[in-house]
């Protein structure tokens, strides 16, 4: 009697033909044991033979389907009949004269190349498994095992990989979200019968871990393809750093999100994983090719959807990924300014803790990778802005000295700032802040303005010995021709417009490249020139060349350059013109390079050009943005540097900006006809080159008498009037007597975090009002007899002169706390490290101190430039010399001392510290 069999699927027929075939037996026919149904083609083409598959329940249907044989085809007989009730007479014309049965593992032993034998738990995972490989083998078979055993992990992990299109090896999370991206796969998963995808899920879930189960959950849902995103929101709604019970409103946003996974809910877990995994694959799509950015841009795009879909937008500030989070994380930052900000009129400065909140949100926005360069440096400068508006402002400055320098050293990094700040930000609300920020900033700017050009007027009026101020017709004599004459050549470079925030930019980009070290007067702070009136370039650029306050164009500027340095060459702006294929013109780069040319004087304009055709305020200027500047410094690696300018500049304020008609072509000065106005001061003297010696200057930025441009000169604001002076030599900080390798030129609000310490609270001094700051200021200013910048006599350039120091003196570090103190003496008593101090490169005990005393006062952090100043490093040397630091607290391998991943920032590990030298802790 027949027996009840199993329904055989057309793949394993095609398997066991395939099988019969390779045999090569002669039969034209074979019986298959199985239910004798079949749905599929009747007609089989196996490699290039037809075979015809016929059902047959009973032994004449088997005979009728023999005697009905074709001649070119093959036949197969599917029957649950016996080979006792089918009769040794039809046997006969079949393989083998008996049927075979269709054991689905024997395929699954031929599918992976006939030579294995099967793993037990392969087996015991069910019967679905065969059928799957069986069905879904390759026209070549599975790949064989690596030894005789056929593992249920190697079986699974290749039928997996076939299923989702992936390279076996690649069953991860990182592999699944792959896949997810992959509609077409996700469909051919789909339709799988259940019990094979089944399976498959719970292999996958096995090897690829937590991430798998929110994955496989929204490809069962309907929603694999948005995967991606939704591990993104699981990123913001289970945050890493949560609380041990999160807030009723987050369990709501986290139910909100399980339609998407068909109802299921995430553990913590696997949750964290998933967001995790979405979040490491959109950081290699955004460092991937246009394509793979943008779809990296898409799920972002679509996560900011469904964030808003199910109304959980308003946490997306949690994300370091999506951009809606980084619009949160400025606008959080934006209010924390504004909150910053003193009120229009208050006399105080911004609370400390006001401030550190603003740094803390400040530091969220640039933590997140969608984050706009332009405008974190931004953000950047308005932090800067309100650490300087916190500083008390002291006194007004008692002479002309005074006051140029406070626009090098302080102010000059202000206008850097408010430049920034002023340009402002797209979004509304950071945009309204950074307008109060820029408010309180004008305002302190304007009080300092004013007392600079009164000091000015006064010091122009008197007619008085400069003294030890440097003005722009001293430079010749008293900056490049010592140098000269102690035997070096010098390349000067005047910079047209260049004021004293666009020249820190320079100097920190020529810094940046490590060729050159900028060089100051005995190694101290920079140093600024005093400008002619009206500062415009007819004016200050002839007295420069001409050694003495002179107006003329072009001409006369080379006539009195010859009368200077006879065997000088100068070069304007044609003459810096080269042809196709050169970056240097021939007879600019031989004047260079000539041993008899002591000094190339260059004329560069394009700041000053910018004032006309574009937007100075917007642009960083460097290297590679003053048209030559980086080709001529590449020539000139042998002269010296010095790098100076014929004025500064004011930009254009905008609807801020004031028009004050008067009888004048000039924006920024005006013949003295009439009374000055308000925001004008009325100067005379011999330095007054034009107008008779008498003209009326705005000492307020935003004035002006013509038509609107990009930027203004003329006028009598330090921004205008204050002249940068950069000097810099390629490797050699010896390279001027008298002058050293510059310390940091940044001020301390510019650098370095406000931090209070703890109880601590801001008790500012009122501003001084003007009459107040007027009482307190002499009639006549003293005499400028400070000993900055009187330079030496030449003398030999081997022996510096007896005043100037070979080294700058190491000043003492900020007063620490006692425990503090008491921590840096015990580490420079303790004997590890004398052992240690005595095998390396020396160091002095007073940097050590000095260096370990401001870590430790900033809590284990402080910026190299910091570390520079309170040790009197110069600031080329500050790199060597925390490398030398760092070995020397680095007892056996330990990362006492480290850089943080921003280049810039040193990291103390004070209890580590402790305990690698055994010291006491106070």
């Amino acid at each position: 009697m027949s027996v009840t069999r199993a329904a055989v699927r057309p793949a394993a027929v095609r398997r066991k033909v395939e099988s019969w075939l390779a045999e090569r037996d002669g039969s034209d026919a074979i019986v298959l044991h199985a239910r004798p149904e079949w749905t599929d083609e009747p007609v089989l083409t196996v490699g290039d033979t037809p075979v015809r598959v016929v059902p047959c329940r009973t032994p004449l249907a088997a005979r009728a389907a023999l005697a009905d044989r074709a001649a070119h085809e093959k036949l197969v007989l599917l029957t649950d009949l016996t080979d006792m009730e089918l009769g040794d007479g039809l046997l006969t014309h079949v393989s083998m004269q008996k049927g075979r049965s269709v054991d689905p593992w024997d395929l699954v032993t031929q599918v992976f190349g006939g030579q294995v034998r099967l793993d037990s738990t392969l087996v015991r995972t069910g019967r679905w498994v065969a059928d799957a490989l069986t069905d879904l083998a390759p026209t070549q078979g599975w790949p064989p095992p690596a030894g005789l055993i056929l593992t249920r992990d190697h079986a699974l992990r290749h039928l997996a990989g076939a299923v989702l299109g992936l390279d076996p090896d690649a069953l991860d999370g990182a592999g699944l979200l792959q896949w997810s991206t992959d509609a077409p796969n996700q469909l051919r998963f789909g339709d799988l019968p259940t019990e094979w995808s089944d399976g498959i899920a719970t292999f996958l879930r096995e090897v690829a871990g937590p991430v798998a189960v929110p994955v496989l959950a929204a490809v069962g849902a309907g929603h694999g393809v948005d995967a991606i995103p939704l591990g993104l929101l699981a990123g913001v709604l289970w945050p890493r750093a949560a609380e041990s019970r999160p807030d009723l409103d987050l369990v709501v946003a986290r139910t909100r999100l399980e339609p998407r996974f068909g109802g299921a809910r995430l553990t913590e877990a696997q949750a964290i994983a998933f967001g995790e995994a979405t979040e490491a694959w959109i950081y290699r799509a955004l460092d991937g090719d246009h394509a793979v950015r943008h779809d990296a841009r898409r799920m972002l795009r679509r996560a900011e959807d469904i964030a808003a879909e199910i109304d959980v937008a308003a946490r997306l500030a949690a994300s370091d990924l999506l951009p809606a989070g980084f619009t949160q994380r400025m606008r959080a930052f934006g209010e924390s300014v504004r909150l910053a900000v003193p009120a229009a009129g208050a006399p105080v400065a911004p609370a400390g803790e006001l401030i550190e909140r603003a740094q803390d949100r400040l530091a969220e926005v640039e933590t997140h990778r969608s984050a706009e360069r332009s405008r974190v440096e931004t953000a950047r400068m308005a932090v800067r802005l309100l650490r300087w508006l916190a500083t008390p402002e002291g006194p007004a400055p008692a002479t002309m000295l005074d006051a140029v320098q406070r626009q090098v050293r302080d102010d000059g990094w202000v206008d850097r700032a408010r430049l920034d700040i002023f340009v402002g930000d797209v979004d509304p609300q950071v945009a309204q802040a950074y307008r109060l920020l820029h408010a309180a900033v004008e305002a302190r700017r304007a009080r300092h303005d004013h007392q600079f050009a009164e000091l000015l007027q006064d010091t122009t009026a008197a007619e008085r010995d400069p003294g030890t101020l440097l003005r722009v017709e001293d430079v010749l004599d008293r900056v490049v021709r010592p140098i000269v004459d102690n035997g070096r050549r010098v390349l000067m470079l005047v910079l047209d417009g260049m004021g004293t925030a666009a020249a820190i930019e320079i100097a920190e980009s020529l810094g940046r490249g490590g060729a050159w070290e900028e060089l100051t007067p005995g190694g101290g702070p920079r140093v600024g020139v005093l400008a002619a009136l009206p500062t415009v370039t007819q004016v200050n650029r002839c007295s420069l060349f001409s050694g003495r306050i002179a107006v003329g164009d072009r001409g006369a500027e080379l006539r009195a350059f010859r009368e200077q340095f006879p065997g000088g060459v100068l070069l304007h702006k044609s003459d810096l013109r080269t042809p196709a294929g050169l970056a240097v013109d021939p007879e600019v780069a031989a004047a260079l390079g000539d041993p008899a040319v002591p000094l190339v004087a260059a004329v560069i304009n394009t700041i000053d050009d910018a004032l006309d055709r574009s937007d100075p305020g917007i642009t960083e200027w460097s290297t590679d943005t003053v048209n030559g500047l980086r080709n001529l410094l590449v020539v000139a690696q042998d002269r010296v540097v010095v790098l100076v300018s014929d004025h500064g500049h004011v930009v254009d304020r905008g609807t801020e900006a004031v028009l004050r008609p008067a009888d004048t072509s000039e924006n920024r000065w005006r013949p003295a006809t009439g009374e000055p106005g308000d925001g004008e001061l009325l100067f005379k003297g011999s330095r007054v080159a034009l107008g008779g010696s008498e003209v009326i200057l705005p000492w307020r930025e935003e004035l002006r008498y013509g038509p609107r441009k990009a930027g203004y000169h003329g006028g009598a604001a330090p921004a205008e009037a204050v002249i940068p002076l950069l000097l810099f030599a390629a490797h050699d900080e010896n390279a001027v007597p008298g002058w050293a390798g510059a310390p940091v030129s940044s001020p301390e609000w510019w650098r370095e975090p406000l931090r209070q310490a703890a109880g601590e609270t801001t008790s500012p001094e009122p501003a001084p009002t003007e009459s107040r700051r007027l009482a307190r200021r002499p009639a006549r200013p003293p005499v400028q007899d400070e000993g900055l910048f009187d330079l030496p006599a030449p003398v030999a350039a081997t022996a510096p002169p007896p005043s100037a120091p070979t080294s700058p003196p190491v000043p003492s570090s900020p007063a620490p706390a006692d425990s503090a103190a008491a921590l840096v003496a015990a580490l420079l008593a303790s004997p590890v490290y004398a052992d240690r101090r005595g095998t390396r490169a020396p160091l002095p005990d007073e940097r050590v101190a000095a260096m370990v005393a401001t870590l430790v006062a900033g809590n284990g952090r402080a910026t190299l430039e910091t570390l520079a100043t309170r040790a009197g490093i110069p600031v080329h040397r500050v790199t060597g010399t925390f490398t030398v630091l760092r070995r020397l607290l680095q007892v056996e391998g330990y990362p006492v001392l480290s850089l943080d991943p921003d280049g810039r920032t040193a990291k103390l590990d004070i209890a580590l510290m402790v305990e690698q030298f055994g010291l006491a802790v106070p």
